[in-house]
């Protein structure tokens, strides 16, 4: 008997869509590797395959996609005023312990930007409260592609996409943007069966499950609802090292009286960074604690799969994706 998590055993076994994750070389073009397939699998640790993508590279191509957000926000383009800073034990007591709001001032001519424009588009997209069913328009469709195009033009999205293709992920731009689409735009269903949920809406623009805000991870979405009243900004429980933009913050914060406990976000950085670096992790260590390099600062990315539907040939949906703050 094997267990059905488990690669013991199993190594190189057939594909076979009953299976809950797969043990065959496939399975990392797929992400959808057992956790433990590394160590069953690839006994040599797997640094000897020229595909792997290894600690080291990581920290390599994180910090060649920090260089290339030409589009991030500068100094002069954002204030912020974080006000308290919450301890371990004050982050759940949902008291709002900053009375200003956490934006002072956002240069909105960034808006205009064309990732900026095409990503905001997308955020009104979506019912946030989980089990209810996502009706996708022709429209919507339409922002989703124009969206991929914008960022796809970016240097940042062509290393990425460079490095990719060289550890043999994808053979193709048109495979990857494929990909890109159904990894974060596919639905699935967080509720009882309806098609309610994607990647994309639960990291950027953020749901509501079971009385609270669950993903939430972006600051564009923050600043514009934050500006309209509609989010109130708490405390913040870790701020990041850097003096420039991308920086990091953990936050308090409630969306239309639902409470979000703690809300990793980079702040200022460009939308196809942050969908970049997301992307990268879910690819090179899907489900697992990804180690990254900024700017010179250790930063560590967060992602899960989504385990109860597959789509293509038995790849994943992205879950969710966050930065982990210390």
């Amino acid at each position: 008997y094997t267990a059905p998590d488990s690669c013991k055993g199993r190594c190189e076994e057939p594909y076979s869509e009953e299976d809950e994750c797969h043990c065959n070389a496939k399975c990392e073009r797929y992400h959808n590797c057992c956790e433990d397939y590394y160590r069953h699998c690839r006994p040599e640790g797997f640094s000897s395959s020229r595909d792997t993508i290894t600690d080291e590279d990581l920290l390599h191509i994180s910090e060649q996609l920090y260089k290339a957000d030409h589009n991030k926000a500068r100094p002069s383009d954002i204030a912020i005023n974080p006000q308290y800073q919450a301890s371990p034990d004050e982050t759940g007591d949902q008291e709002d312990r900053s009375p200003q709001p956490l934006y002072k001032y956002v240069n909105e001519e960034l808006f205009s930007k064309p990732t900026y424009a095409s990503f905001i588009k997308l955020l009104d997209n979506y019912q946030r409260v989980t089990g209810r069913e996502e009706d996708v328009t022709a429209e919507e469709l339409r922002e989703q592609d124009n969206f991929l195009r914008e960022v796809m033009k970016t240097e940042l999205m062509k290393k990425l996409f460079a490095f990719l293709h060289k550890k043999n992920r994808y053979s193709s731009e048109q495979e990857f943007v494929a990909d890109l689409k159904e990894m974060w735009f596919g639905l699935y269903s967080r509720g009882d069966g309806e098609q309610d949920s994607s990647g994309f809406e639960h990291v950027f623009s953020g749901e509501v499950k079971k009385g609270k805000v669950s993903g939430f991870h972006n600051w564009i979405r923050f600043y514009l609802l934050e500006k309209q009243g509609i989010v109130n900004y708490f405390s913040h429980n870790f701020n990041g090292p850097w003096d420039t933009y991308p920086d990091v913050l953990g936050l308090q914060f409630s969306w239309d009286g639902f409470y979000k406990e703690v809300g990793s976000a980079f702040i200022g950085c460009s939308p196809e960074f942050e969908f970049g670096l997301y992307t990268l992790c879910f690819i090179a260590r899907p489900g697992r604690a990804c180690h990254l390099s900024l700017g010179g600062y250790s930063l560590s990315i967060q992602t899960y799969t989504w385990t109860k539907s597959t789509y293509g040939n038995g790849k994943k949906y992205i879950a969710t994706a966050y930065v982990i703050s210390p």
